[in-house]
């Protein structure tokens, strides 16, 4: 064999060994699908022939979708005849959260040159439908919240389109105290509580390209205000969908909170889909689309009719008045109703803290009893005054009835009676008594908050002697004395509900009462309607309960109570500052009438 022969032979594998033909198409369609996954767009679009094309596309695409994450992979190479071209398949997979994948497969087409393989660059190598001129846009489909129904069915809170009434500083111009003007008086009609000076602060606290909210309007109040407001400068009016109570105020300390505790549940789940858009902004064709589910209404314990009633009866009431309601066999509760005065000092029917006055003498008759040294036919003395230590107790208008039964100073509600009762007891008779009524108790009930009140125990005699009457230490609200009446009408504390199908908890887990005191209280309590201090609901079927005037302050004035139940439904009102029980006896009548 010649030299020259030997070489040519040897070269071929020399060449072999000393050419690198650098990545392969499959390597090079790989790399890709990574870098675009990763969101390295740069690194992503410097492997097509045309970078700056493909990262500004790329760019828009990440920015638009926002993904939490992306996978794509390789499937398949198909080399071309002149095998300088190639067809890569690929599948890809993007995750937006919340369960939403966005899964589709598609090809690119890559070519090699002096640089190797490159991918040739088009939109369908995103995705095998987008276009030139187009772009991906990703958009969530609300359902309207389902409505918040009562016990029978009757749409208490339903979906219903919102006007916000805002103000963007920076589009006002110079004259913000002018704006707000001319907008506090064009809302006045249908938002009275909205002024200018509100406005203006409200607007100066906000950054001038942010809107500050000036009140919220269902759509009919806004078309009664739109042509005053509408062309005012910097004054928008965006919409949104909300839970709103069916009438304007109705259930004002009840139906909101239920609304937030069931805010993720009465939302239902968003739909999605991924769409195509043109230039122009307009959508063209839908890649992938999730319908949305709405959410199945909620039930509550509240009663339509009930709810009417107790507004009804408090609305009118110039001083605050408040009716919750209940009933005692399931603890479900009825009604929340304040009306505008209580309203502006919050949820009081469910939280204040008052002094229950002669109510409270339920709680003081039921620890007596419970002692077995007395019924309701024991004589006990009702004198006009009486002194225990150094305090004087008189009772109203310091009426004597000599010595009666026990029942009798109960249904005419005998002070000096039952501050000797109480003085008399153990220190801690009262305070047991009222928590197997339920007051003082705490419960942590879905939708509202509540404070029933408080019965601290206390050695003092004359303190024990107060707190009998429902003039000393004992406080209570509207929430905790419906409670007590529910109680005695079922025989045990009673635990409150309000959404079907969701619990309430409570630490509390008292002792019930002797059968025998709740019989005997039970008539005791029946007498004051029948012939004692609430004769005027004589007529309203068989109610029992017991009125309560309840001092506070500096002792002119008082709170106006009544507390009682009528078959199986259970109550408490209460009207502050009305100077006696009558307007509370009146208001219960109302209530009743109705129910």
């Amino acid at each position: 064999m010649s030299v020259l022969s030997g070489l040519l032979l040897l070269l071929p594998v020399a060449g072999c060994g000393l050419v690198d033909s650098g990545p392969s198409a499959k390597d090079v369609a790989a790399a890709f699908l990574a870098s675009f996954a990763s969101g390295n767009n740069a690194a992503a679009a410097d492997r097509t022939d045309a970078p700056e094309t493909a990262r500004r596309l790329l760019d828009t695409t990440r920015e638009e979708l926002s993904p939490k994450s992306v996978s794509a992979s390789v499937t398949g190479v198909d080399e071309g005849s002149d095998q300088q071209s190639t067809k890569a398949r690929f599948d890809v997979s993007w995750r937006f959260g919340q369960g939403r994948v966005w899964k589709y497969s598609g090809s690119m087409e890559l070519n090699e040159g002096k640089r190797g393989w490159k991918v040739h660059w088009r939109p369908s190598v995103i995705h095998p439908k987008l276009a030139a001129q187009q772009t991906l846009d990703f958009r969530e489909q609300h359902p309207k919240p389902a409505p918040i129904l009562g016990r029978n069915g009757v749409r208490m809170m339903g979906p219903e389109e919102l006007v916000r009434v805002t103000v963007v500083p920076g589009q006002v111009g110079g004259d913000l105290p002018g704006v707000a003007e001319k907008l506090a008086s064009g809302l006045e009609e249908v938002a009275p509580s909205v002024t200018s000076k509100g406005i203006v602060d409200g607007a100066k606290a906000t950054p001038p390209d942010q809107a500050y909210t000036v009140v919220t309007l269902r759509r009919a109040d806004y078309g009664k205000v739109k042509s005053r407001i509408y062309e005012l400068p910097g004054v928008r009016f965006p919409t949104t969908t909300q839970l709103v109570s069916s009438e304007q105020n109705y259930g004002s300390q009840v139906l909101p909170g239920v609304a937030e505790h069931l805010d993720e549940r009465v939302h239902g789940t968003a739909g999605w889909s991924v769409v195509t858009r043109n230039v122009a902004g307009a959508e063209v064709r839908t890649l992938h689309k999730v319908p949305p589910k709405p959410a199945e209404a909620v039930k509550t314990t509240l009663d339509d009719r009930v709810q009417r009633a107790a507004e009804k009866a408090v609305d009118p009431i110039g001083k605050s008045a408040m009716i919750v309601a209940m009933q005692p066999s399931s603890g479900d509760l009825l009604t929340v109703a304040q009306n505008a005065a209580a309203d502006r000092a919050g949820a009081v029917s469910l939280t204040g803290q008052y002094p229950p006055g002669s109510t409270f003498k339920i709680v003081t008759a039921l620890a007596a009893l419970e002692t077995g040294r007395m019924n309701l036919d024991t004589p006990v003395e009702c004198p006009g005054t009486t002194v225990i230590g150094n305090r004087l107790i008189p009772n109203s208008h310091e009426f004597d009835l000599g010595t009666v039964p026990l029942r009798t100073a109960f249904a005419q509600s005998c002070n000096t009676t039952f501050a000797h009762i109480a003085a008399d007891l153990p220190s801690g008779a009262l305070s047991k008594a009222a928590k197997q009524l339920g007051l003082g108790a705490d419960f942590v009930t879905p939708g509202i908050t509540t404070i029933t009140g408080e019965v601290p125990t206390t050695d003092d005699r004359i303190q024990r002697a107060a707190n009998g009457f429902g003039q000393g230490t004992v406080l209570a609200s509207p929430f905790g004395m419906a409670l007590v009446t529910s109680s005695v009408m079922r025989g045990e504390m009673v635990t409150p509900k309000l959404i079907r199908g969701e619990k309430t908890e409570t630490g509390a887990s008292p002792s019930a009462p002797s059968r025998s005191s709740l019989d005997q209280l039970r008539t005791m309590m029946r007498e004051v309607v029948t012939g004692g201090t609430a004769t005027e609901l004589k007529g309203m079927g068989e109610v029992a309960g017991k009125t309560g005037t309840a001092q506070f302050g500096d002792g002119t004035r008082s709170h106006g109570w009544f507390v009682g139940y009528r078959g199986d439904m259970a109550f408490a009102v209460l009207v502050t500052d009305a100077g006696s029980s009558e307007r509370a006896v009146a208001v219960a009548r109302s209530f009743l009438e109705n129910t």
